[in-house]
């Protein structure tokens, strides 16, 4: 199963991937994201964590305005690109 970071505010995200399944894991620091194949960050501090800048060879999804489960939706799609 993918591995998905999200950003430590994003508990009910969290609960939601790790209900569908997934790896989840907290991004602490911009090195908590590496292995990840997609990581769900709240836009609120723009790329403070580095994420941005490609860390990750995977997706980056920007939470802002999104529910859970939209945001869920957002994750299968890129896993499934992938």
């Amino acid at each position: 199963m993918p591995k998905i970071g999200v950003e430590q505010s994003l508990s009910d995200v969290e609960a939601a991937l790790k209900q569908k399944g997934y790896d989840v894991v907290q991004l602490k620091n911009e090195n908590d994201a590496n292995g990840c194949d997609c990581c769900v960050v709240t836009g609120q501090n723009s790329n403070v964590m580095g994420i941005n800048n490609s860390v990750i060879p995977g997706s980056v999804i920007e939470a802002s305005g999104m529910s859970a489960d939209e945001i869920c939706q957002q994750v299968e799609s890129k896993i499934q690109r992938q």
